[in-house]
């Protein structure tokens, strides 16, 4: 199983950068996480576009879904337009990024699924099973199952027991640390720090932390060492290129 960054900024990307989004190989199925801004160039550095074989969105805020609108055009509009992409995300996530077109532009291109907490899914090699994390818009926490290994991903979230649960016992915990130690009050309830993160890590006996949705033009160091004082584990940064072989 791999795991590779193609951008990891929070809000907007920084210069030559992109925001969210992952991309998760096994047994040749293709999985494109959270396609955020500037998201689609760093993809098709490494793959077609009909090569991904299903979209999963964690939720509805741009910086984790404006380039499925690219995505699906460079399908829909090819040559020989791909075959019908799966695309997973949280009731009404997509609906203002699916506006940006008239429907029958992107007719056929792709086939929406609600993500449910509590219900699992097939997707390709993998078994999903999905959590409902606090967030200023509905967020779903993503656990990918899949030859032995698990892949945790936290989206956008603030503070939830659900959080154990989604890590528990990950072989990668992918979490969103917007701040190094402390969350502003205002946002306190909906997102999290890498010192949060790293408390999530070590309780949930994760095996590996790779921090995300910093903000852009931030230092690494600082993330580091707040979630280096509660977790002792492998650590890093998402930054676009980095892979992660999981075997």
């Amino acid at each position: 199983m791999r795991f590779t960054v193609l951008g990891g900024c929070g809000a907007w990307p920084a210069a030559g950068q992109a925001c969210s989004g992952y991309v998760l190989e096994h047994e040749g199925f293709r999985v494109l996480i959270d396609p955020g801004y500037a998201v689609l160039p760093r993809l098709l550095e490494r793959m077609r576009a009909d090569e991904v074989d299903a979209v999963l969105v964690s939720h509805g805020h741009p910086d984790h879904c404006a380039d499925l609108n690219p995505l699906l055009r460079a399908r829909a509009l090819a040559g020989v337009p791909a075959a019908t992409l799966p695309v997973h995300a949280p009731p009404g996530a997509l609906d203002a990024v699916l506006a940006l077109d008239n429907r029958r532009m992107l007719a056929g291109s792709f086939s929406p699924r609600e993500l449910r907490h509590g219900t699992p899914v097939e997707i390709g090699p993998f078994r999903l099973d999905v959590f409902d994390l606090p967030h200023h818009v509905p967020n779903a926490g993503l656990r990918l199952s899949g030859g032995g290994r698990v892949i945790a991903y936290t989206g956008d979230t603030g503070p939830s027991a659900e959080l154990l649960s989604l890590a528990k016992d990950a072989d990668l915990l992918v979490a969103e640390a917007t701040y190094p130690q402390r969350v502003p009050d205002e946002d306190a309830p909906y997102l999290s720090s890498a010192l949060d993160a790293g408390r999530t890590a070590s309780s949930a006996g994760a095996a590996r932390l790779l921090l995300t949705h910093l903000w852009p033009d931030t230092p690494a160091e600082p993330a580091l060492a707040a979630a280096a004082r509660s977790y002792g584990g492998p650590l890093s940064v998402a930054s676009g290129g980095l892979t992660l072989d999981l075997g």
